[in-house]
């Protein structure tokens, strides 16, 4: 008898779960893979109000991803420019046992746009292939400065079948 398997389930982000989010979204480790992330990843006030306008935006799909009822990160989809777009963030101790995959598979049932779109550091395989999983073709690369390394880096652009 194997062990049990752990469930991956999304709910909505609640105001409680700002400071957990706010903790995991400062590892050094983490901002350095996302590497797009925000400019101060210390300024709590501009974290609180970005999460606070994303969850009040009727344009955004905004989840929390739980391992059995523990909060490991958040999912998203957003419009940006008429494209949808999609974000994970998992937190750091659980990288590596498919949680993101989990949650990403979880965020494409529940958001019927197609296609959707998605971005990752180019140099960021593990994310890549998460998405590539997921049915995301890669589509092309574009040049941005990644406020988690401090300097421009190329990142894919990744999209799913209309």
């Amino acid at each position: 008898m194997g062990a049990p398997v752990a469930e991956v389930a999304l709910r909505p982000v609640e105001e409680s779960d700002f400071n957990a989010l706010f903790e995991q979204m400062r590892d050094p480790e983490s901002l350095r893979m996302a590497a797009f992330v925000a400019e101060d990843p210390d300024d709590r006030a501009a974290f609180e109000a970005h999460l606070t306008r994303n969850l009040a935006s009727p344009g955004v799909f905004h989840r929390a991803v739980t391992l059995d009822g523990r909060l490991v990160g958040t999912v998203a989809a957003f419009v940006v420019d008429g494209d949808t777009e999609v974000t994970y963030w998992i937190d750091r101790p659980f990288w590596g046992r498919g949680i993101a995959s989990r949650a990403l598979a979880l965020l494409l049932e529940a958001v019927p746009a197609r296609p959707l779109f998605a971005r990752a550091a180019s140099d960021n395989a593990r994310s890549i292939a998460v998405l590539r999983r997921a049915g995301f073709e890669i589509i092309g690369t574009d040049v941005g400065f990644a406020n988690g390394r401090r300097a421009e880096i190329e990142e894919t652009i990744l999209r799913t079948p209309a």
